[in-house]
């Protein structure tokens, strides 16, 4: 079991990004949270089996009808997510 942290910078935010991200997630066994950041870039914290995250992560970077939008990427390994059951938006 693993966690990221993925920053996605770029014309992420106002193109349905966050929802994406949370219909995707319901394809891979993961689980997370979604959010908008001030700086306009989209925070994904993510944990799953390490080939779970890396697909899914994959797939809404490279594959989904937003990855047009990202610029940059910036990954992090974080400590394992407590609490958290399914997949979320996060309101800031």
């Amino acid at each position: 079991m693993i966690a990221k942290r993925i920053i996605f910078e770029g014309r992420v935010q106002g193109v349905g990004f966050r929802y994406t991200a949370k219909d995707l997630a319901k394809g891979f066994d993961v689980c997370g949270t979604v959010k908008n950041l001030d700086d306009g870039s989209v925070e994904l914290q993510v944990m799953g089996e390490r080939a779970e995250v890396e697909d899914f992560i994959r797939e809404i970077s490279e594959e989904s009808a937003v990855a047009h939008h990202i610029q940059n990427v910036t990954r992090e390994s974080i400590p394992l997510l407590e609490g958290v059951k399914g997949f979320r938006i996060v309101q800031m």
